[in-house]
């Protein structure tokens, strides 16, 4: 509610107020039941939290351990960085806006929120990309694969994402960085107006274009996997189907990415500029932030080295002599 409309029908004052009570500039805001508070707040905890642990963990486990230290999961590493930004920062801010319409982080983070929310989900998509190619040159040439790709690509190539992700967000925000009190009408408001041609900018960028290159990879990885099970020879089998397998694996990461990534979009084309709509942006806004917590998970199920390493830390056996030599694929000896 505006402060234009306090008072213009009968207010039950138990239920709204002020942002700022001592502010008659304020915004307005419904008080809701104590109890709604309380559930909010405690899932955006929980999941918060467990979404901060679980990529702590793929975090250690991959600077922690040598066995790990390859392309992939050094753009694993990359993915599980910006997903900890989005459990420390985006989820606890982005989900209090679904109950919490006043904001009460001040005008400079109000600026700052932003351009750190397109950062971090843009990182994780160009990730995405990244992790596709990868996994597109391991399927489709196993042999050669150690010749095509590095650690040192690897770190190149998300040193570009990541610069890129930021540029972009600051190309995109550039008026509301300078001016991110232009759309308030009242203290206590955070509103982020993004034109129609920025909106599809926006939307060619960060889904038109990324769809258009993952599943076309994707697809072939699939053709090129099945052709290979006629022709492997006991050679090249056990490497062939050890890419395939983390082709699979993270072929789910990305899909179930887009699946969480593709409402919020479809929702801000589709809906307009209201109150209501504002509130399944902002519910869309934090699905995307909440698959944060869903790819270690994921990993989880398809990695025993993510299983072991989750293991050796939780007991706290990373800190034994030469424990970053510990056997995490004991299938290979």
């Amino acid at each position: 509610m505006k402060v234009s409309d306090w008072g213009v029908t009968n207010v039950d004052y138990q239920t709204v107020q002020y942002c700022f009570p001592d502010n008659n500039l304020s915004c307005t805001k419904n008080i809701r039941p104590g109890v709604e508070y309380i559930i909010v707040y405690v899932f955006i905890s929980v999941i918060s939290v467990f979404t901060v642990f679980l990529n702590l963990l793929v975090i250690v486990s991959i600077s922690h351990f040598k066995q790990l230290h390859t392309p992939t999961n050094v753009l694993i590493l990359s993915l599980a960085v910006a997903d900890l930004i989005a459990g420390l920062i985006l989820m606890p801010v982005q989900g209090m806006t679904l109950i919490e319409p006043c904001w009460y982080f001040g005008e400079i983070f109000c600026s700052i929120f932003p351009l750190i929310l397109y950062v971090v989900v843009i990182a994780s998509l160009g990730n995405m990309i990244i992790i596709s190619v990868d996994r597109f040159i391991a399927v489709n040439d196993p042999l050669r694969y150690p010749l095509k790709v590095n650690t040192n690509k690897a770190v190149v190539s998300i040193v570009v994402n990541w610069l890129f992700s930021f540029l972009y967000s600051f190309y995109l925000l550039y008026d509301f960085l300078l001016h991110p009190e232009r759309n308030h009408t009242c203290i206590g408001e955070c509103v982020l107006v993004v034109t129609l041609e920025n909106l599809i900018i926006d939307t060619l960028v960060c889904l038109v274009a990324p769809c258009c290159i993952i599943i076309p990879l994707y697809m072939k990885i699939c053709f090129v996997a099945k052709r290979q099970a006629k022709h492997l020879n006991s050679v090249t089998e056990k490497k062939a189907k050890s890419e395939k397998k983390a082709a699979r694996s993270l072929g789910i990461v990305v899909l179930v990415y887009l699946l969480f990534w593709m409402p919020y979009y479809i929702a801000t084309l589709s809906f307009g500029h209201d109150e209501n709509d504002a509130l399944i942006i902002n519910v869309m806004n934090w699905l995307v932030c909440m698959n944060s917590c869903m790819n270690p998970l994921i990993y989880a199920m398809f990695y025993q080295w993510f299983r072991l390493s989750a293991k050796y830390i939780l007991t706290l056996k990373i800190f034994e002599p030469s424990s970053e030599y510990f056997n995490l694929f004991p299938e290979e000896k």
